[in-house]
């Protein structure tokens, strides 16, 4: 899916520290946890708790984040659509990685199970 290149700008230059509060409070609000949060995105990303805080500490960009990450192979597996977009059909690669960890924060929100949302099978 095409994306505008003002749309594929601020994603790539938009901060995991700005996004990262609204995350949680979508999670907790549908009655997951912080923990499970911190689960999905080092599932995807490879990040562990540190890293992801030295990350919102230096202020990294998505661009950054996701040049420093350790992709998940499976998540090419992350499909449907989110803020209006196929997630499989974005063109731009960082505009689709962070619609990949939006895609995997709305599952969690929804009450999707776990197994479901870490594509094991």
């Amino acid at each position: 899916m095409k994306t505008t290149p003002e749309h594929n700008e601020r994603m790539r230059t938009m901060t995991f520290a700005q996004v990262y509060p609204h995350y949680i409070t979508k999670v907790e609000k549908k009655g997951r946890t912080q923990a499970e949060l911190l689960e999905v995105i080092e599932w995807l990303t490879g990040f562990d708790a540190a890293r992801l805080q030295a990350l919102i500490e230096e202020e990294a960009t998505f661009e950054e984040f996701f040049a420093r990450a350790d992709l998940n192979p499976n998540a090419e597996l992350i499909t449907g659509s989110i803020c209006g977009y196929r997630v499989e059909e974005i063109l731009n690669p960082v505009t689709r990685q962070v619609r990949y960890l939006d895609k995997l924060v709305d599952e969690l929100a929804k009450g999707k199970k776990m197994d479901k949302i870490l594509r094991a099978g």
